[in-house]
């Protein structure tokens, strides 16, 4: 079994951090809501395929970059007054997470801390 990270992220201001295609983007309004969409971007195929679609040719995308993790979780807590700190739990290397992130809120987002969970 791949091993499990903790990912820790800080997003700055999660009110406007918005991926560059608005059909693919977070469109949530606080903290859970943007923990509960990363978790079902990890867990389900949905987003990768959605993404996947728009691609010039759809059939030569690498299915390797479409895998899930079905027990990933993310948590996400308010720190300071836009402040967004996540605990991601997944086994999922940190190229496809980056991806996923990538499509939901673009460059808005930092990475903090890696360590085995």
């Amino acid at each position: 079994m791949p091993q499990r990270n903790h990912y820790y992220l800080a997003i700055d201001d999660l009110a406007h951090a918005r991926g560059p295609v608005e059909s693919l983007s977070y469109d949530g309004v606080g903290p859970n809501d943007f923990a509960a969409a990363l978790t079902e971007a990890l867990r389900t195929p949905q987003l990768f395929e959605r993404w996947r679609a728009r691609q010039e040719d759809p059939d030569d995308v690498d299915p390797a970059l479409g895998v899930t993790d079905a027990a990933a979780e993310a948590r996400a807590t308010v720190d300071d007054m836009q402040r967004v700190y996540v605990d991601l739990v997944t086994s999922l290397p940190m190229s496809l997470v980056r991806h996923r992130l990538s499509l939901l809120i673009g460059s808005h987002w930092t990475l903090r801390d890696i360590r085995a969970a």
